[in-house]
């Protein structure tokens, strides 16, 4: 009986404890205070079709996948908490074209979140073919007669080297001597697979022209003086020292390797998002006084410790979110308190159990011990099915859907913890004996048949 009164103890000491610093992380907005999605924290929603018309149907997945990867490496650039980029295809089957939704919880406006995904640039090496180094260009005109140059696409030949080769870019300043030596220049730098491709292609090309293209406007076209072993390449041009830096930043961030283009967009105000919190919260409290004056009005002291294990409960849940840290959606507080009737669920059984075991004429000890023994093999299959449900949402889900799945997930585990250890201690260290007034009373009372 000692050892169960002190464990209550430090169970209680560290649920108040851990109370209170959820409680004042969130009060003072501290690095663990609660993240919220886009449709509780207000934000900008915007969608963009991706064009994989010129993607081979084998490589689709793998180019969506590295879209997704680059807006993301884009949009937390920039700061943005909690930003959700995801990849979808419309269609009521699903077998629509490729959009590509991104969430950017407390960006309101929505031209700056336009310009944070942005159209990060394209960067292609080409060879120009022997005899049209003077050819580059075509003389034009346009509708109105104003004479214009235009790229001679017959002079140059695709070497599969672009700008997803990239591992890193910084601007550097001197590409030669004389005023050559101040002039701001962007170094890039490949990764393994792009230096041997770059090696390669400086190695058969000594002497000839590499023409490098950034948003398919032609750079500069340096010819090969020896083979580039190293993994490195400079582009120069016209760069001022502000737009050189904004180059290499913006390779840094990668090239889309899928071109995207805006379909549409949507803002959620702070106000609404601010709503739906205090409904949700509002929601949650009167789930949880609702149930825990059923518990206690029917089933007495166990009820009662039902309710105070469900206290334990509530307070590691929101320990979990701010420290995981989960991005709480209102489909999320959805299934948080779908898991608090999951968490009495299970102290229903138990008491029920142990109703049983008072009935056959045992002690409040044995009948504890025994109802938690009994009850354990209906709640160990039911919360097992559960948390299968809540992978498979997960897993198969869209971003909302999966908010929903991570909490409901992480409830019914800790809703095992909370009913079976904590309810059970706080029963055990109170040593009521049955054969006493006050012990039949507070037990008998409200589980006896």
């Amino acid at each position: 009986m000692f050892k169960h009164r002190y464990i209550s103890v430090l169970l209680l000491i560290a649920a108040m404890g851990i109370g209170y610093f959820a409680w004042h992380e969130q009060t003072t907005h501290g690095r663990f205070a609660f993240k919220l999605g886009l449709d509780l924290s207000g934000g900008s929603h915007l969608e963009y079709n991706a064009d994989t018309s010129s993607v081979p149907s084998n490589q689709i997945n793998d180019s969506l996948s590295a879209l997704q990867q680059v807006i993301e490496r884009r949009v937390n650039a920039f700061g943005v908490g909690e930003p959700v980029v995801q990849v979808a295809r419309g269609g009521a089957l699903g077998n629509g074209d490729y959009r590509l939704i991104v969430e950017l919880p407390g960006v309101a406006d929505v031209n700056q979140a336009i310009a944070m995904i942005g159209q990060t640039p394209t960067l292609d090496f080409k060879l120009v073919k022997p005899g049209m180094e003077n050819n580059l260009t075509l003389s034009g005109t346009t509708t109105e007669g104003a004479a214009v140059s235009v790229l001679n696409p017959d002079a140059f030949v695709e070497t599969g080297l672009t700008g997803t080769y990239l591992s890193g870019a910084s601007l550097q300043f001197g590409n030669g001597s004389g005023a050559l030596q101040t002039e701001p220049v962007v170094q890039v730098k490949f990764n393994p697979a792009g230096a041997k491709m770059f090696s390669d292609i400086t190695t058969q090309n000594v002497g000839h022209e590499i023409a490098i293209f950034l948003d398919n406007n032609l750079i500069s076209a340096p010819v090969v003086r020896e083979p580039i072993t190293n993994g490195t390449a400079i582009i120069s041009g016209s760069f001022t020292a502000q737009s050189a830096k904004a180059l290499a930043t913006n390779l840094n961030l990668g090239a889309l390797p899928v071109p995207i283009t805006l379909a549409s967009t949507q803002t959620i105000g702070a106000s609404l998002g601010s709503s739906a919190v205090h409904a949700g919260v509002l929601a949650a409290l009167i789930g949880l006084l609702a149930v825990a004056l059923f518990m206690i009005l029917w089933y007495r002291l166990p009820g009662l410790v039902a309710a105070v294990a469900l206290g334990v409960y509530v307070v590691l849940m929101l320990a979990l979110f701010m420290l995981i840290p989960v991005v709480l959606t209102a489909a999320g507080i959805a299934g948080f308190i779908l898991s608090v009737g999951l968490a009495v669920d299970a102290n229903i059984l138990i008491a029920e159990r142990m109703k049983e075991e008072l009935a056959a004429g045992k002690d409040a000890t044995a009948a504890i011990t025994d109802g938690f023994a009994r009850a354990w093999s209906a709640i160990r299959d039911s919360n097992t099915a559960h948390i299968i449900a809540a992978v498979i949402l997960f897993w198969m889900g869209t971003s909302v859907i999966r908010g929903f799945a991570l909490v409901f997930g992480l409830g019914v585990i800790v809703s095992l913890f909370s009913a079976i250890t904590v309810s059970r201690t706080f029963l055990l260290a109170l040593g009521l004996n049955t054969d006493k007034p006050l012990g039949r009373f507070l037990m008998r009372s409200g589980l006896t048949k």
